[in-house]
C-alpha cells in the first residue's frame, strides 16, 4: 500500500491570516492585558505599584534575554516548533497565574510569560515570513501588523468585561485556555511543513548577508539599536502605567477606554495606508516621520487636559506605533541581509527588550521622585527625541552596499 503523501504547507495568504489572528490574541493577553489587571490586583493582593510593576519587568527582562536563541532556532529552520510551542507555555503561564497567591509566584509566573512572549510576539512571525517568502515578506509583514494592530483595541475593552464577569483570575483562566486551544493547534497548522531556509542555504534571491559578527562592526546597528532601545523605554512605560495615568488626570475607567480604544484603529490605519501606498516609501524615510511622532504625541499626554486634545494623543501615538513595528521588521533585511535575520534581529531586539523591561519599574520608583505622571510624561518624550535623532544617524551599511554593487 503506498504511502500517503504529506500535505503541502498552506500558501502564503493562509500562513499570514493564520499567524495574523495568532498576533492579536498573543499582543492582546501577553503584553496589554497587564495594565488592565494592575489595579484589580492591587486591590485584591495588596501589594503595591513597584512590586506589581516588577513583574512586568521580569516577563519582559526574560522576552529579552530569550529573544537572541529564538532567532537561531528560527535559522535553523525550527518557526513551527519555536511558535506552537510558545502559546502553548503562554497558556500554561495564565493558568498559573491565575492561582498566584506570593509575589515570588507572581515573578516565576511572568518569568514563563516572558519566554512565550520571545517566541510569539511579532519578531519570530517576522522572521519566519521573511525565510519561507523572500519575495513577499514586507508586504506579510505590512499584512500581519495591521490585523495585529487591533490588539489594544481587542484587549482593553474584553480585560474590563472579564473582570467585570469573573475577576482577574477567572479572566486569566479564560485568556490561558484560548491560547492553548485556539493559537497554539492555529501555529502549528500555519507552520506546517520546512520551506524555511537553513543557515547555509539561502534562498536566489539573497544578497548581501551579514554574519552577525559583520552586523556588529557596523555603526549603523548599534544605533538602530539605541533608536529602538529608547521608543521600547518610552513605550513600554507607557503602556504599563496608562490605566493609572488617566486616573492621575481624573478620568475614570470608562472615559480612560474611551480615548485608548483609539490606539488599535490609528495603528491600523497607519498600517493600511502603508500597505496601500507605502510600498515605494524608504524604511528610513518612513522611520524618521514615524519616530517624529513618539515625542509629540507623549508630550501631548503630557499636558492635554481636554478630550479632544487626549484623542489626538491616541491617534498620533498608535499611528506611530503601529508603523515602527514595520520599520524595525523590514530594515534589518534591508540593511544585513536575510540568511541571518534571526540571530541579527534577536541581538538587536535583545537590547531594546532589556530597556522595555527595565522600563516599568523604572518609571514607577522615578515617579516617586517627580511631581506625578505630567513630569513622567515629559521625561518620556525627551527619550523619544534621543530615539529619532539615533535613527537619523543610521546610514545604510557601506559593507552591505558594496555586496549588493558586485
Amino acid at each position: 500500500m503506498p504511502l500517503k503523501s504529506p500535505a503541502p504547507p498552506p500558501s502564503y495568504t493562509a500562513t499570514v491570516a493564520a499567524l495574523s489572528v495568532g498576533q492579536i490574541i498573543c499582543w492582546a493577553a501577553l503584553y496589554y492585558t497587564f495594565s488592565s489587571f494592575v489595579l484589580p490586583m492591587q486591590r485584591s493582593l495588596g501589594w503595591s505599584l513597584p512590586e506589581l510593576m516588577g513583574a512586568f519587568t521580569v516577563g519582559l527582562a526574560v522576552w529579552g534575554a530569550t529573544t537572541y536563541a529564538v532567532g537561531a532556532a528560527i535559522d535553523q529552520a525550527w518557526g513551527r516548533r519555536v511558535m506552537t510551542f510558545g502559546a502553548a507555555l503562554a497558556g500554561v503561564g495564565f493558568l498559573l497565574w491565575s492561582r498566584v497567591t506570593t509575589l515570588p509566584m507572581l515573578y516565576a509566573t511572568w518569568a514563563v510569560l516572558g519566554a512565550a512572549m520571545a517566541m510569539t510576539l511579532y519578531e519570530p512571525a517576522f522572521n519566519v515570513l521573511t525565510k519561507r517568502f523572500p519575495d513577499r515578506y514586507v508586504r506579510g509583514i505590512t499584512t500581519l501588523t495591521l490585523v495585529g494592530g487591533f490588539a489594544s483595541t481587542l484587549s482593553f475593552p474584553a480585560a474590563a468585561w472579564m473582570l467585570s464577569h469573573w475577576g482577574w483570575r477567572g479572566a486569566a483562566v479564560a485568556i490561558g485556555l484560548v491560547l492553548l486551544c485556539v493559537v497554539a493547534p492555529l501555529h502549528a497548522w500555519a507552520l506546517r511543513g520546512t520551506p524555511e531556509l537553513p543557515i547555509g542555504k539561502p534562498s536566489d534571491h539573497t544578497v548581501a548577508d551579514a554574519t552577525l559578527h559583520q552586523a556588529l562592526r557596523e555603526p549603523s546597528f548599534w544605533l538602530l539599536t539605541a533608536s529602538f532601545t529608547f521608543y521600547s523605554f518610552a513605550a513600554a512605560s507607557l503602556w504599563a502605567h496608562l490605566m493609572p495615568a488617566f486616573a492621575a488626570k481624573g478620568r475614570t475607567e470608562v472615559q480612560a477606554l474611551a480615548v485608548v480604544i483609539w490606539f488599535g484603529p490609528a495603528q491600523v490605519l497607519g498600517r493600511f495606508l502603508h500597505l496601500w501606498l507605502g510600498q515605494s516609501v524608504p524604511p528610513r524615510t518612513l522611520g524618521l516621520v514615524v519616530l517624529g511622532g513618539l515625542p509629540v504625541s507623549l508630550a501631548l499626554f503630557a499636558l492635554a487636559d481636554h478630550t479632544a486634545a487626549l484623542l489626538l494623543f491616541a491617534l498620533l501615538f498608535g499611528f506611530a506605533n503601529g508603523l515602527v513595528t514595520i520599520v524595525r521588521g523590514s530594515l534589518v533585511p534591508d540593511y544585513f541581509g536575510r540568511a541571518h535575520v534571526g540571530r541579527i534581529s534577536g541581538a538587536m531586539a535583545a537590547i531594546s527588550l532589556m530597556a522595555r523591561a527595565a522600563a516599568p519599574l523604572t518609571t514607577a520608583w522615578l515617579l516617586t521622585a517627580l511631581p506625578g505622571y505630567r513630569e513622567l510624561m515629559l521625561v518620556l518624550s525627551a527619550v523619544g527625541v534621543a530615539a529619532l535623532v539615533a535613527f537619523a544617524l543610521a546610514e545604510r551599511p557601506s559593507a552591505v552596499v558594496a555586496v549588493r554593487a558586485t
